[in-house]
Formats: C-alpha cells, structure tokens, sequence
C-alpha cells in the first residue's frame, strides 16, 4: 500500500445523487405481499420495486387519489 495517493484527477461520483436514505415505512401486508409477488416474477428485489414505482411516481409528479369507504 502506498504511503500517499494522488487525486488530484480524481472524479465526482456520478451516482452521488441517486444515493438512497433509509427510512421506516408502515405497509400493509397485502402491500408488500404483492410487491413480493413482483419481485419473484421479475427477479428484482421488491424493495427496489417499490422504490422504482414512488420514484416513477415522483417524476411523473402523481397525484394521490384516495377512496375511502
């Protein structure tokens, strides 16, 4: 290993702003079983389904509709 490292070309990380922040989230159990679901079928992880359907949902700036009843 060397004793000192140049970076002076070094470059930005281009995925800097993607990085992802955990959080706590409470879903319902049909929720997560469905994304499960996906998840086997697609062979993504459902985590990063969910995550790939509220960021769908942010860029598209959705709007929420909610039926109670």
């Amino acid at each position: 290993m060397r004793a000192e490292y140049d970076f002076s070309n070094a470059k930005k990380n281009p995925y800097a702003k993607r990085l992802k922040k955990q959080i706590t989230i409470n879903l319902d159990v049909s929720t997560i079983d469905y994304f499960k679901g996906k998840a086997e079928t697609s062979g993504i992880p459902y985590q990063t389904l969910i995550n790939l359907y509220l960021a769908d949902c942010a860029q598209q700036n959705k709007d929420v509709s909610v039926k109670w009843g």
